[in-house]
């Protein structure tokens, strides 16, 4: 580790322990060292099995199909997946009264996993560990849909109403969540220091969200591994591999 480095953690240290209420907000970079993948690396699977937009997953039976043939393969991948480093830090920053929630752009469940509430974590693009019914919104479990749709071969319908089931993850063309925007809103706008750690901050609207709260008095810190467009206006930015530098803060 160099000496620049370990200034820019003694600092990221300073800020968060004069700080009075941090929001973490995270992308697909923080989950990389659990195994699951993010979508701009060279050759990443995300691009051989891209989502399906939402339009046409409706409209189309077809679609459906390779939508759920897509997200099966992907979920293989990361299957045995856990929280690490990252996860397990923004845990305890939760835990020990410091961080009042995470927003996250990321669906595989592993901020939840690593034991942090519910209520304090938003899921600005959902969640891949689970489906729901676009007609009736009831919630359904994977592994008995997986079990149809390899015995039918065919995209499964709701027990409760026949109506389509979908993956709980917003696709492309799909309406936001108004009450994740609404409560990430609100976070944004109350905390005083926002800590963005494996983003590229390049999807909107979740990256306007730095922008807010840098807006509203808060201070801007960012940890990724690549430069964001957010650079320029945070108060400090960290180069480097997430789980060494936020070790530091898991007990």
């Amino acid at each position: 580790m160099t000496d620049q480095l370990q200034d820019e953690i003694a600092k990221l240290q300073d800020m968060i322990a004069e700080a009075r209420a941090v929001v973490g907000f995270t992308g697909a970079g923080i989950s990389t060292e659990s195994g699951v993948p993010d979508f701009r690396s060279p050759d990443s699977p995300w691009m051989r099995n891209k989502p399906i937009p939402f339009d046409l997953f409706v409209a189309s039976p077809a679609a459906r199909q390779e939508a759920w043939r897509r997200k099966f393969t992907m979920d293989d991948l990361y299957r045995e997946a856990k929280p690490n480093r990252g996860h397990r830090a923004f845990a305890e920053l939760v835990a020990v009264g410091k961080m009042t929630a995470v927003i996250t752009q990321n669906i595989d469940g592993l901020h939840q996993e690593s034991g942090i509430p519910a209520e304090r974590t938003v899921e600005l693009h959902g969640n891949g560990t689970y489906a729901r019914c676009l007609e009736c919104n009831t919630r359904h479990e994977l592994a008995p849909i997986r079990t149809i749709f390899e015995q039918r071969g065919a995209a499964p319908v709701c027990e409760m109403c026949g109506g389509v089931l979908k993956s709980a993850t917003i696709s492309f063309g799909q309406a936001m969540p108004v009450d994740a925007m609404r409560k990430a809103h609100e976070l944004a706008t109350d905390c005083d220091l926002f800590l963005v750690v494996g983003s590229s901050l390049v999807v909107y609207p979740a990256a306007s969200l730095p922008l807010l709260a840098k807006k509203n008095g808060a201070k801007l810190i960012i940890l990724n591994r690549e430069k964001t467009p957010l650079d320029e206006v945070a108060d400090l930015v960290i180069h480097a591999e997430i789980g060494p530098v936020l070790e530091s803060f898991v007990r």
